[in-house]
């Protein structure tokens, strides 16, 4: 073991001028103990000594602070450190529940991929006491335009990116609820009731976070030293960075010392599950979602509109841990957006999205996913090819992706330079666990001036889950629904510290638990010659998969309950 971890980077030992910093000796006494040691003999070795931290004080301060030996000044005023671990024997799944006591309760999450459901994604990542949060709606502190708050706390991080660091650091974690769409576009305001009772939205700001890189199976226990704007040319800047510092290798023990204990892993409290187990009900039953249908078809006819999305929502009461939920969901529907949210207040998401919203990535490229035409995979390989070649030639379905796509262009334009604007895959079959869906992707770079929040209000929210035209397909929808939508069909992912990154999916596929009950809500794309009762069945074929999950979670927690003496 070197003798201070702190003075290593990959490229070897650096000279240190701090070597009394109390800290770093924590850090280093911690990685020297037994169960650190357990986890390094089991690695492969590594030069330099293994685990390290990714920075020096002196390599941050350089990168922090101006130098008066040089006209360059410094990129950014927060920097990602890191710590980097084995993880062949820790999953994302141990590691939240090492930081969450359990799944117990209290803001956290937990953000997996499968890359077209079927091959895990390379990145994962995990998140606990959160720094601040932030809630809105009509019974919230913050009223109004959720990204506005969210805006501007970001906006006084410039991260500076690293060599080595994981693609999301830290930022802002949650949801925006569909309901949000009028602070967007003030013409949708409608009074709707509100049945489930939740924030319009809830963001997580997470400056310490697990990231889980599966290729390499390593964890980075990553944090930041964040120097604020206001003190960049203070001649107390030198000391500040030192505490910060200080604070985020802190931070990096902590979640050190809990991802490698060797106390009993604990598990979430899991109350007697009912048999048997309660009915889900819905919102609006057969004969109210196939008026929907008709009347949409009639707005059709007369031209006001060329599809619509309505939807419907089922009510079921659970005795289930939702955590519980959560892992079954990952097991039976794995998705490119998997995730398990805890926002406080008994209220937790649980999904399995396969459908990018919008995405924001290198240097301002705009990304978005349509999905529009879905059929159930084959039960062999010549029945799957058979499938597929009979969705891409459903012209009910081609048409509506048609339109979704050339929806999403218009999406797109608004905020990109038109000559950037491009379809770069039109009507692929993808195919996910149970299902293949029609997919295409659309792309722009933004326009100068425009942000990565300017694109998501644009965006927001998606055209498969309102219609087109966009705006009028939602007042529509809203006279016939009468209620709020909550998270259904709205947005769900995190908004980085780097001012030009975010991601987010479509809020489907989503289970919202609050007090005991679980919510599940579908809907489908309504055109001229839908048939009511085979749109109904759609929706009821959509929500199939979570009803699903939650019955053979409860039949396997029965089942073990029963054998306990």
């Amino acid at each position: 073991m070197p003798k201070d971890i702190s003075s290593l980077d990959r490229r070897g030992p650096v000279q240190r001028a701090h070597p009394s910093d109390t800290v770093q000796a924590d850090v280093r006494n911690f990685f020297s103990s037994s169960c650190a040691a357990g986890l390094r003999a089991a690695s492969a070795p590594r030069a330099g000594g293994w685990p390290t931290l990714s920075h020096t004080l002196d390599e941050v301060r350089a990168l922090l602070l101006p130098s008066s030996s040089s006209s360059a000044q410094p990129s950014g005023n927060c920097l990602p450190v890191w710590a980097t671990l084995p993880a062949d024997i820790l999953t994302p799944v141990i590691a939240y529940l090492r930081l969450t006591d359990g799944a117990k309760g209290g803001e956290s999450f937990l953000l997996e991929s499968a890359v077209k459901g079927e091959t895990a994604g390379r990145w994962s990542f995990v998140g606990a006491n959160p720094q601040k949060i932030y809630r809105s709606g009509p019974n919230e502190d913050l009223r109004g335009d959720p990204l506005i708050p969210l805006e501007k706390v970001l906006d006084d991080y410039k991260l500076i990116k690293v060599h080595g660091a994981p693609p999301f650091t830290g930022g802002a974690i949650g949801y925006v609820g569909y309901d949000c769409v009028h602070y967007f576009e003030p013409k949708t305001k409608r009074d709707l009731s509100d049945p489930i009772g939740i924030p319009e939205s809830v963001f997580l700001l997470h400056d310490t976070i697990v990231a889980f890189d599966h290729l390499f199976s390593t964890v980075h226990l990553v944090s930041h030293v964040y120097l604020p704007p206001s003190w960049v040319s203070s001649p107390s800047a030198d000391q500040i960075v030192a505490d910060s510092y200080q604070a985020a290798t802190e931070k990096i023990a902590a979640l050190a010392a809990k991802l490698t204990s060797t106390a009993p892993l604990p598990v979430p409290a899991q109350p007697k599950i009912e048999v048997p187990a309660p009915k889900a009900v819905s919102n609006v039953g057969k004969e109210g979602y196939e008026s929907f249908v008709t009347s949409l078809k009639g707005s059709i006819v007369q031209g006001e509109i060329i599809q619509a999305v309505p939807s419907q929502r089922l009510r079921r009461e659970t005795k289930l841990h939702p955590f519980n939920v959560y892992r079954h969901l990952r097991q039976l529907n794995p998705s490119p957006y998997m995730f398990y949210i805890d926002c406080g207040n008994d209220l937790r998401l649980v999904g399995a999205s396969p459908e990018c919203l919008c995405k924001v990535e290198n240097g301002g490229k705009v990304t978005n996913h349509a999905i529009a035409g879905t059929v159930r995979r084959g039960k062999t390989a010549e029945e799957d090819l058979a499938l597929s070649g009979e969705l891409l030639a459903s012209v009910k379905d081609r048409a509506e992706h048609v339109m979704l796509v050339d929806l999403a262009r218009n999406d797109i334009n608004r905020v990109c330079k038109p000559e950037t604007v491009q379809v770069d895959s039109l009507m692929q079959v993808e195919k996910f666990s149970h299902v293949m869906h029609l997919t295409s992707q659309v792309s722009g770079m933004l326009r100068e001036g425009l942000t990565r929040f300017d694109a998501f209000r644009s965006i927001f929210p998606a055209g498969t889950v309102s219609g087109a035209p966009k705006i009028r397909a939602i007042e529509l929808i809203a006279a016939l629904e009468k209620e709020r939508r909550g998270v259904y069909a709205g947005a769900i992912g995190h908004f980085d510290f780097a001012g030009d990154s975010m991601d987010t999916c479509i809020a489907i596929r989503t289970m919202t638990f609050k007090d005991g009950v679980a919510y599940l809500q579908a809907g489908g794309g309504i055109v001229f010659d839908s048939v009511e009762e085979d749109e109904y069945v759609e929706t009821i074929n959509k929500l199939g998969a979570n009803v699903r999950c939650l019955e053979e979670a409860e039949a396997y927690y029965a089942a073990l309950q029963k054998e306990e003496p």
